[in-house]
């Protein structure tokens, strides 16, 4: 870590566990299997692995949006449904912004606090912070979907789950399908926002930079039926300048992690 470099969200108590998990939805479609990990309460955790290793999969039981059918999962000690409806705010970005195309941007934004029955004044102020946060404008606020970019899309979409102030975000692979320069002002505007709101963070991707540049620590998931076959921990303090990616230590890791992967896939037939 340099001098004047910080990082924040140090790890301090497990609140995610995850003890020989598995996910099938048969005999023959195994999706995950053995994924024993787990994750400090204000840490931010990139899970990386080839397209189909069950990465989403594993984001969504710890959510609570699917049971699992062996092993242990645990968030903040309770089972992932019951915590998400009790001690912790969890909020999902998935892969599609998934706005609803006859609502403004701000009206997207409000939505999770108007089915909480926010009232509706706090609701305004917390719509406002939330996108002032991603840095959008109250002229953008005004606007509906269809007039938006495909990022400025995923920036109201990280807005509507940054607006419940969660405790665990978790993000499927948010940034895809954007081009490559976008994609990495994004990532520095979530560093960004990570730090001022120290919540804990997994972050799903298939793309070794994004991993790196991101995360404290990096999960490398094999071929599916995916599990965890390294854990690496990511030495770059915070905050992470744009420069960092150009550096040596950089491409060593991003080496070192795509050796990884490559090394988990199963021999072709």
């Amino acid at each position: 870590m340099t001098t004047g470099e910080q990082n924040p969200g140090q790890p301090s108590s497990p609140l995610i566990i995850a003890r020989r998990l598995a996910m099938a939805f048969d005999a023959e479609r195994v999706v995950i299997r053995e994924v024993t990990c787990s994750v400090q309460a204000g840490e931010f955790v990139a899970i990386l692995g080839p397209s189909g290793c069950g990465k989403s999969t594993l984001l969504r039981l710890i959510a609570g949006l699917m049971p699992h059918t062996a092993g242990e999962l645990t968030v903040a000690g309770q089972a992932p449904a019951v915590a998400r409806r009790s001690s912790q705010n969890v909020a999902f970005v998935f892969q599609e912004p998934n706005l609803l195309p006859w609502r403004t941007v701000a009206d997207n934004i409000g939505l999770p606090l108007e089915l909480r029955g926010v009232a509706r004044d706090e609701l305004k102020q917390q719509v406002e912070r939330s996108l002032s946060l991603i840095g959008l404008t109250p002229e953008d606020a005004l606007k509906q979907p269809r007039a938006l970019s495909g990022g400025m899309r995923m920036r109201v979409s990280l807005a509507r789950a940054l607006v419940t102030q969660p405790d665990v975000l978790l993000l499927d692979e948010p940034f895809a399908a954007l081009d490559d320069v976008l994609r990495q002002q994004l990532n520095e505007e979530l560093v960004r926002i990570w730090m001022a709101r120290h919540w804990t963070g997994l972050f799903v991707t298939h793309n070794v930079a994004e991993a790196v540049f991101l995360a404290q620590r990096v999960l490398v998931m094999s071929q599916r039926p995916g599990t965890i076959v390294a854990d690496v921990r990511v030495p770059f303090g915070y905050p992470r300048e744009p420069a960092l990616r150009a550096t040596p230590d950089f491409a060593r890791l991003c080496g070192e992690l795509s050796a990884t992967l490559r090394e988990s896939f199963h021999p072709i037939s």
